[in-house]
């Protein structure tokens, strides 16, 4: 069994309706109770939770300061490539779009290692297109090595593996694999997934599936909101989440919460989450499960992520290049998406410290050797 049987159970339209149906009664019960179902997020969610959203605020701050403390993990991405098999509508990565291509070598990866190092960061997040051929598991065992030596925790956003190329990179020191079905509508899916691998939408969804039985310490979700109503994909990312916790419950989680952003391709959003709507996400995540980590990234503007932080996120990126060769050696016209926070790590260290929080920028230790 894998997470598709569970979401083949479940029918979108219904899911939508049921969030949309819900009432004041619905939410306040769920703010009322210790512990919350799906059924609880689903009211948390919904239109009829907006009047709640200070209540839900107190409470999402106060579960997040029981289990985390007064702490804000931080991490940075390093793009390793460019290249890419697929067709996506809404990926300035999309082997459609004329852009120059590019792929590090050993040595340019190392100056970037050192680069980021000299900010501050003992994790990253390696980040590609989806090419197997030219990036995949060889290249990856390659450069794993020489990043490792640099950092204490290394996660991966890449193209979804099998079972045993992903046990096969824990041995190279994977700590932590993101992988984001971008939505769980599957026609709204095809439309968006032109050409490529990345079109096989059972093989994306049960990748949560593999790394857990690979045993891959955090295995990140979450939806790109834009492409589809976004409280119905949240309501499935939370199911998802549910079903993982429940097979593979030594593995640890996270969510993160990207919205469509500007990129080559240009791809106007089906769906609009304002910031208000954001919040309200981010609180009743926190509300459904206060173990789970919360993550925000730079593709937020500066004013949300200080205001919003101290609700219930856990982790942040800070100083992010989106594009190979970023840290070392600035090329813009190589960019995934724009960002909109670009301050310096050490700027948003001191706004977090400012809110209270202490910047976290190693709280990993293990025994990988370094002898490979």
């Amino acid at each position: 069994m894998s997470f598709f049987e569970v979401w083949s159970s479940l029918d979108w339209d219904d899911i939508k309706l049921s969030i949309y149906g819900k009432q004041a009664r619905d939410v306040e019960r769920a703010l009322a109770r210790p512990k919350r179902d799906l059924q609880d997020f689903m009211a948390l969610i919904s239109p009829a939770a907006e009047p709640y959203l200070e209540q839900m605020a107190q409470q999402a701050w106060r579960l997040t300061r029981q289990r985390f403390g007064n702490t804000v993990g931080f991490y940075i991405p390093l793009y390793l490539s460019n290249l890419c098999a697929n067709d996506c509508t809404y990926c300035g990565f999309s082997m459609s779009n004329r852009l120059k291509r590019r792929t590090l070598t050993e040595a340019e990866i190392e100056r970037e290692c050192l680069a980021i190092k000299a900010m501050g960061f003992d994790t990253v997040l390696l980040v590609t297109g989806e090419h197997e051929g030219k990036v995949g598991l060889d290249y990856f065992k390659r450069m794993l090595p020489i990043i490792k030596r640099h950092f204490s925790y290394v996660m991966m956003e890449v193209q979804p593996l099998s079972r045993e190329e992903y046990a096969e990179l824990r041995e190279y020191g994977l700590d932590s694999v993101m992988v984001y079905q971008e939505t769980y509508q599957h026609l709204t899916y095809d439309q968006h997934h032109i050409r490529g691998k990345k079109k096989d939408f059972r093989w994306r969804l049960e990748t949560p599936d593999r790394l857990g039985k690979a045993g891959i310490d955090k295995i990140g979700l979450g939806a790109l909101f834009g492409l589809e109503d976004w409280r119905a994909d949240s309501f499935y990312v939370a199911a998802h989440l549910r079903y993982l916790q429940k097979h593979y419950w030594q593995t640890r989680y996270s969510v993160s919460f990207p919205r469509l952003r500007p990129c080559a391709g240009g791809l106007e959003p089906k769906s609009v989450m304002s910031d208000r709507q954001l919040v309200q996400l981010i609180c009743a995540y926190r509300l459904f499960d206060q173990e789970l980590e919360l993550s925000l990234s730079t593709r937020e503007s500066e004013q949300f992520r200080d205001k919003v932080i101290p609700l219930g996120i856990t982790s942040i990126s800070a100083g992010s290049k989106t594009q190979p060769g970023g840290y070392a050696d600035a090329t813009v016209e190589l960019e995934q998406f724009e960002i909109d926070d670009d301050r310096a790590p050490a700027e948003v260290a001191r706004a977090v410290a400012a809110a209270g929080l202490q910047p976290v920028w190693k709280d990993w230790d293990n025994s990988y050797s370094a002898s490979r």
